[in-house]
């Protein structure tokens, strides 16, 4: 704090709408606490922004006062950079507008809106957009990193349906990114992340889903694991682009629909999500069924909106959590046989891996495309590691890292940037590919001084 004079920060809440907050004031606790409750960090300043001539107010006091500056939009990312020690936090999570335009067939989001927001303006008119598959997640955060969820297969990433943004830049101005205007921005912040500046308006495109879809759970006993993997690999191949399935591999949680005597036992779950004709969906998720014996299941048509919410009360915030993750093109036997055998010793009843089917659509786009380039991985492998007792930290993180290096053989060698933690700084390289020097020259243009960094940071090139 002894960076800031009393007379900057007084002039910096007299030109802000929302607020301004120091360590001390009511709300500051609140505003700092993020999602995954390892990071505990403490900013000399938040400001809570109303609009983007907050955020334009912001970043030029956090440039001029030379502050770390951090951004928060629904402070999901498990690396915690939403929140810096000692600099100026920008918190967007005020920003929170969603407008559909029905007859366009286009979202304008700002920021601070998590899916849910997402999901209850867009589905009063039976439209979605691909996004992830917790309902507390950041539009924001999830798109800038790519983006993939239940419709992926079917309309591709995030980034692929996004048309435009509004990008307060690190010079304070406004930049209106799109193929036509600044397309070398547009082209970095679909995967680049944070790096280039601050959204606040993302244009999509949407997608008639819903308001009914079809889908739910099949769960299994782990010792049909190895068999269920591979059918359900063999039944990939055939699957229509409407139906989705993840495998998750954890402890069976207490879910109604199973019985008593499986909870807490090792299993392999397949969720299933099929928006095409609901009057298909019994038919389309049979192959679902087949993966072999199940402990119990629950299927059946429900709203696209509470489906993505399903996964929440397994994803809540406040617990700490630590991953690690691979892109996977193929599902091997060799890391079939290691998660499966990884599963039998998790050290806390949270703990899962998960295998988020990406394929169809967003496969079939050029790597160079989007600065996100991992259009060949079917795949992203995501060791999630969550527990509560800050004793147990040495012990869940490395079954994590126990198993990213056991399955290490059967990966891509790439990464999805938004499941890296804060340990991870070294594999930036590896979640852009070939991509990595085109988003340098565009982060040397758009951010030579790198005021953007408290990310996955990309550099730009030396002056």
């Amino acid at each position: 704090m002894n960076k800031l004079s009393s007379s900057s920060l007084d002039d910096l809440k007299a030109s802000a709408r929302g607020q301004v907050l120091t360590p001390g004031d009511a709300g500051y606790d609140d505003a700092r606490k993020i999602w995954n409750a390892m990071v505990d960090r403490r900013p000399a300043v938040i400001v809570r922004c109303a609009g983007a001539a907050d955020v334009r107010r912001a970043v030029d006091f956090a440039r001029e006062n030379k502050l770390m500056l951090s951004v928060r939009g629904g402070g999901h990312n498990i690396a915690g950079t939403a929140v810096c020690d000692g600099g100026l936090m920008i918190d967007l999570s005020p920003m929170k507008s969603v407008r559909i335009d029905p007859a366009g067939a286009r979202a304008f989001v700002e920021p601070g809106a998590t899916l849910a927001d997402f999901d209850h303006e867009a589905q009063a008119f039976g439209l979605a957009v691909p996004l992830g598959i917790n309902s507390t997640t950041g539009v924001a955060g999830l798109t800038l990193g790519g983006g993939f969820g239940w419709l992926t297969r079917r309309f591709g990433m995030t980034i692929d349906n996004l048309l435009s943004a509004d990008i307060v830049t690190a010079d304070g101005q406004m930049a209106h990114a799109s193929k036509d205007d600044n397309p070398d921005l547009f082209w970095a912040i679909r995967g680049g992340g944070g790096n280039f500046g601050v959204v606040t308006m993302f244009e999509f495109k949407l997608h008639p889903v819903g308001p009914q879809v079809y889908g739910g759970l099949v769960v299994l006993p782990l010792e049909q694991g190895k068999e269920a993997l591979a059918k359900y690999r063999e039944a990939l191949k055939t699957m229509p682009e409407e139906l989705t399935v993840w495998a998750v591999l954890r402890l069976a949680p207490p879910l109604p629909f199973l019985p008593e005597s499986a909870h807490g036992k090792p299993i392999i779950a397949f969720a299933a999500c099929y928006t095409g004709d609901l009057a298909k969906g019994p038919q389309a998720v049979e192959v679902v069924r087949g993966l072999g014996k199940p402990y119990g299941e629950h299927l059946g048509p429900m709203p696209y909106a509470a489906w993505q919410q399903a996964f929440d009360p397994l994803l809540t915030p406040g617990a700490r959590n630590y991953w690690k993750s691979h892109n996977i093109g193929e599902l091997e036997d060799g890391l079939i046989d290691a998660v499966v055998e990884s599963v039998q010793g998790v050290p806390s009843p949270q703990c899962e891996i998960f295998f988020g089917h990406i394929g169809g659509v967003a496969m079939r786009v050029s790597p160079a495309e989007t600065a996100y380039p991992h259009r060949s991985a079917q795949f992203a492998m995501n060791v999630h590691g969550r527990w509560d007792d800050p004793k147990d930290d040495d012990r869940c993180i490395a079954w994590a890292r126990d198993i990213f290096r056991a399955t290490e053989p059967y990966s891509q060698g790439g990464v999805y940037v938004n499941f890296l933690t804060q340990d991870e700084s070294a594999r930036v390289g590896a979640a852009y590919g070939d991509n990595f020097d085109r988003l340098v020259q565009a982060k040397t243009r758009y951010d030579p001084q790198n005021l953007f960094r408290h990310n996955q940071n990309i550099k730009p090139a030396a002056p």
